[in-house]
């Protein structure tokens, strides 16, 4: 994975308000993304039809497990509506802690990812298996499940505000994606072997469960895969990117302000000058006349 080393951890403050930006534009732009419902439903039974002449289909057999055995669906269901929004902020926590001099450009990674994501949703609106019409044989196991938890019938989003997201951003799997983040991180990062395990469980263990709640088809998991790959091209790049501008904006504003002196900042006292011959400074030890002044003998 490309990575930007940097020479101290980064500000906690400008991080949160960098993640709560993004992630608002991401929201934002997620909810503005919705395309009309027809099409949305059309691209999904494409989808399901092309898993099917593939013999990729597997979301029916792990929907029927789910919505038949309680002990299976119920966990998969407080999974699906809680993992995704607990395990990476822990991550770039974790990250950011204890491994800063990688930090940025996994979070960089993780960023311009989830805004490809974006972009799919907005070209591909694409409806989850769980709102198709009930001839095709998949049941809302949210819906089935939804007097054990905080969720509706509408979306895994709390009662009442499933009109607050889009339902039809199923491709690709963002679930999927983040998680393919995590276990990498966990991967290389983690210095113990039950961490590493868990960096290959748990993106394996999202596939089931977003298919097996029928969130998601197997190719929306693809997809989110290929998202995170092009988000780990892209990342080194952009980080390049924002540096450089970074940088033409600090020339300019030491160029506007003399120098290098910033408003708010204090000028340098001395401006370059030296002190002269037998000066000391404040305070400083005063030495015998014979050493200040005598020049040392040629050598």
């Amino acid at each position: 994975m490309p990575h930007t080393v940097v020479s101290r951890r980064p500000r906690w403050w400008t991080e949160l308000l960098l993640i709560v930006v993004v992630y608002a534009a991401y929201s934002g732009g997620r909810l503005l993304a919705r395309g009309d419902v027809a099409d949305a439903v059309d691209h999904g039974l494409a989808i399901l039809r092309l898993e099917q002449a593939l013999h990729l289909n597997a979301e029916h057999p792990l929907n029927r497990l789910f919505t038949a055995t309680p002990a299976l669906g119920i966990p998969a269901d407080f999974a699906y509506a809680t993992l995704h929004y607990l395990v990476t902020p822990a991550l770039l926590v974790w990250l950011f802690r204890r491994r800063p001099l990688h930090y940025r450009a996994a979070r960089t990674w993780l960023m311009v990812s989830t805004l490809l994501g974006l972009v799919g949703f907005t070209l591909l609106p694409t409806c989850p298996p769980r709102l198709l019409a009930a001839g095709h044989g998949f049941v809302d196991t949210m819906a089935q499940y939804s007097a054990y938890g905080w969720w509706g019938g509408e979306a895994s989003a709390p009662r009442g505000l499933g009109g607050m997201t889009n339902q039809y951003a199923a491709m690709p799997s963002l679930h999927v994606g983040w998680a393919l983040w995590c276990g990498v991180m966990l991967w290389r990062y983690g210095r113990t072997p039950l961490l590493k395990a868990l960096g290959v469980a748990y993106p394996l263990l999202t596939v089931v469960v977003v298919m097996g709640t029928a969130n998601h088809y197997f190719l929306d998991a693809v997809a989110g895969c290929a998202v995170m790959g092009a988000g780990l091209v892209l990342a080194g790049p952009v980080a390049r990117g924002v540096d450089r501008v970074r940088d033409r904006v600090r020339d300019r504003v030491r160029e506007r302000f003399g120098g290098g002196s910033v408003p708010g900042t204090s000028p340098i006292v001395s401006g370059g000058c030296e002190t002269s011959a037998g000066e000391r400074i404040p305070g400083q030890r005063a030495r015998s006349a014979s050493a200040d002044d005598t020049p040392a003998p040629a050598r």
